[in-house]
């Protein structure tokens, strides 16, 4: 365990993670509305899981979600990856902030994070008028409407954050005492068949869940163009597919993106 005189010294780091259904995954992406609100959607369970006889919260499907969407044809019974799970989410009505991955990439610095660090989740998402994003029957705002910060198409946005309690590997995860194991107990890779997670971070439950509005990280321009939140914070250049890359960010960087996610989407690219 970190000495508590190092442990008072360290100032915390963050870490943006990219979540969320997209054009590949099942084929659409949730909407951002020009006053900032949105609606996060999980991508669907690829992998075998559990017999719901066997779990305390069945796996939903996409019909179980309390989002106002017009779901695709045959996409209302697909199971869902309820992966960060957010309470304050209609997804999800367990009592834990946790998130799970089993990709490599992510795992390293995601068991790196350590208590008061915070894990930010972006999303791809749709500008929108009204209730769908256009890829599901909704209107795409027009210049004239769009709001200073919006990308004219889809754009990579903050939608949730945890302040971290708690990060581990998956090899740790067994080795933690039954309570504190218990504690992660409705994450989706321990619904799985096969525990397949290489890390797994618990949320603060006073100081984590979804952001009141989108911050974008994509530019007005283009949403495949990153803003500073991106190029001028993070360890990332901005180049090539970088909203599907983890976003990390070192203690002074942390106080100012945390200061813009306070602060509203405006101020992301001021």
């Amino acid at each position: 365990m970190t000495p508590p005189d190092e442990d008072a010294a360290r100032r915390p780091r963050a870490l943006a993670i990219n979540v969320g259904v997209n054009t590949s995954l099942p084929g659409f992406r949730g909407p951002v509305r020009l006053d900032g609100s949105f609606e996060y959607v999980p991508i669907p369970e690829r992998e075998p899981t559990l017999p719901a006889a066997d779990l305390e919260r069945p796996v939903p499907t996409y019909a179980d979600l309390d989002a106002p969407l017009s779901l695709p044809a045959g996409t209302a019974d697909r199971r869902v990856h309820v992966d960060p799970a957010l309470p304050d989410h209609a997804s999800y009505d367990g009592p834990e902030y946790t998130y799970g991955d089993e990709h490599a990439v992510k795992a390293g610095p995601l068991s790196a994070l350590k208590r008061g660090d915070s894990l930010l989740f972006y999303a791809t998402l749709e500008p929108t008028v009204g209730v769908d994003p256009p890829s599901l029957g909704g209107t795409a705002p027009s210049p004239g409407e769009r709001p200073g910060w919006m990308a004219p198409g889809w754009g990579a946005y903050l939608v949730a954050c945890f302040r971290v309690e708690r990060a581990v590997t998956g090899e740790a995860y067994h080795d933690l005492p039954p309570a504190e194991r218990q504690r992660f107990r409705d994450n989706a890779h321990l619904k799985r068949e096969t525990f397949d997670a290489r890390a797994l971070v618990l949320g603060d439950p006073g100081e984590s869940g979804l952001l009141d509005a989108a911050v974008p990280l994509s530019t007005p321009d283009a949403g495949a163009e990153a803003n500073r939140l991106v190029t001028a914070l993070s360890n990332d250049s901005g180049g090539g597919p970088w909203w599907r890359r983890p976003l990390r960010y070192d203690p002074d960087a942390t106080e100012r993106l945390l200061a813009a996610v306070e602060a509203g989407p405006a101020a992301a690219v001021r």
